[in-house]
C-alpha cells in the first residue's frame, strides 16, 4: 500500500464508504481534530511521568482513532449491504466516560480544592496537557458543528467533553507531582 494515492490532488478526500468531500468540509475538520488530538497525548505520553498516567493515555489515544473513525464515516454509509455495520470496531461506551471520571476523581483527591483559574504552564509536560485540552475543546467544538449538519453519536461528544476536562485535571496533577508552580490568574484591577 502506498502512502500516496493522488486522489486528493484537488482538494477532495473520501470518508469510509467512499463518499468524498471537500478537504475543508466539517466532518474532516472534526476528526482532523481528533488526530491532532492524539499526536499531543502522543507527546504527553512520551514524557517522563507515571506509568499509571501513561496506561490511561493509551487507553485515550486508541478511543480517540475511535472516535475518528465514527465521525469519518457519514450516516448513510455506517451500515453495510449486507446490513453489518461498516466498522467493526467496538464504539465508545458509557465505560470509556466512565473511566474518565474516575480517573479525574481519582487525581483530585490529592489536589488542592481550585479557588482561581489556572494560568497554563509551569512545565513544558504541564503546558502539552493544556494545549491537548484546548485542541480537544476545539474537537468538541467541531464535532458539535457536524451535528447540527448531521447525526453524530453523542458519546462521541460526551468523551470528548470528559477527555478535556481529564487533561485539565492531568495537568493540576503533573503540576503537583513536578513540583511546578501553578500559577493562578488574578483579574486586575484598573
Amino acid at each position: 500500500m502506498k502512502v500516496y494515492t493522488k486522489t486528493g490532488d484537488k482538494g477532495t478526500t473520501a470518508l469510509f464508504g467512499g463518499t468524498r468531500v471537500p478537504k475543508d468540509h466539517i466532518r474532516i475538520e472534526s476528526y482532523g481534530t481528533i488526530d491532532e488530538l492524539n499526536s499531543w497525548i502522543g507527546l504527553i505520553r512520551d514524557q517522563d511521568i507515571n506509568a499509571h498516567y501513561k496506561e490511561i493515555l493509551i487507553e485515550i489515544q486508541d478511543r480517540l482513532f475511535t472516535a475518528g473513525a465514527i465521525l469519518a464515516t457519514p450516516p448513510d454509509k455506517e451500515t453495510l449491504k449486507n446490513g453489518k455495520p461498516r466498522l467493526n470496531i467496538p464504539k465508545i461506551s458509557e465505560a470509556d466516560i466512565e473511566l474518565l471520571e474516575n480517573e479525574i476523581d481519582a487525581m483530585e483527591g490529592g489536589l488542592p480544592q481550585m479557588t482561581h483559574f489556572v494560568l497554563p504552564g509551569g512545565h513544558f509536560t504541564v503546558s502539552y496537557c493544556h494545549i491537548a485540552r484546548c485542541v480537544c475543546r476545539r474537537s468538541e467544538r467541531l464535532s458539535v458543528h457536524l451535528s447540527h449538519e448531521e447525526p453524530v453519536d453523542e458519546r462521541v461528544i460526551k468523551y470528548l467533553n470528559r477527555l478535556s476536562d481529564y487533561l485539565f485535571t492531568l495537568a493540576r496533577k503533573l503540576s503537583a507531582d513536578l513540583h511546578a508552580e501553578e500559577v493562578k490568574w488574578i483579574p486586575r484591577k484598573d
